[in-house]
């Protein structure tokens, strides 16, 4: 039943079938908490059309960017779920009794880097791993939306120019390579 969903999801965003709508919804989950790289989708459809760069980078970042928007909007959402009940101090601070750990104090790090800096810091939202987290605390820390999305729309913007330019800098016959080995 799964499997059978996992094809039916593949053929429905197989390249170059509909390659911008595919780019659009790969780039969009990849931007949320759920893990997926979008990279390789865009510098397929890139070198599958290379009269299409500027466009699929376009569609690329809109749709990063937008899953950025969902991961800030969680991140609100969940700090008005939760002020209802704890004051915001409360969450990151731990109670008496309980040893403080690292991952609590790294916590409270970004958190403060995150409160001084404001939205410029959403230029480092395309970083893997850290990227989507930081959107979420943007989010619970409300900082201004539009200035954090067009700060996220840049940072997501750079890095796919930089990606699919230099992929499209690899030589043909070393991915002809990777895909012998993969066949």
């Amino acid at each position: 039943m799964i499997e059978a969903a996992i094809h039916w999801l593949l053929g429905l965003l197989a390249m170059p079938k509909v390659g911008m709508s595919s780019v659009f919804l790969i780039s969009l989950v990849s931007a949320t908490l759920l893990p997926l790289g979008s990279e390789p989708a865009v510098f397929a459809a890139v070198k599958a059309a290379p009269h299409m760069f500027w466009p699929l980078i376009g569609m690329a970042t809109l749709g990063n960017t937008l899953g950025g928007v969902i991961d800030y909007w969680m991140g609100f959402g969940a700090r008005r779920a939760v002020s209802t009940e704890k004051p915001q101090a409360a969450l990151l601070t731990p109670a008496p009794q309980v040893r403080q750990t690292y991952a609590v104090e790294r916590t409270r790090r970004w958190y403060g880097w995150l409160e001084r800096h404001g939205a410029k810091t959403m230029l480092l939202a395309w970083l893997p791993g850290i990227g989507d987290p930081i959107c979420t605390l943007a989010g619970w820390l409300r900082l201004p939306f539009w200035p954090s999305v067009a700060y996220m729309a840049v940072g997501k913007f750079m890095r796919y120019l930089a990606m699919t330019w230099l992929l499209l800098e690899v030589p043909d016959g070393f991915w002809h390579r990777i895909g012998a080995l993969l066949a």
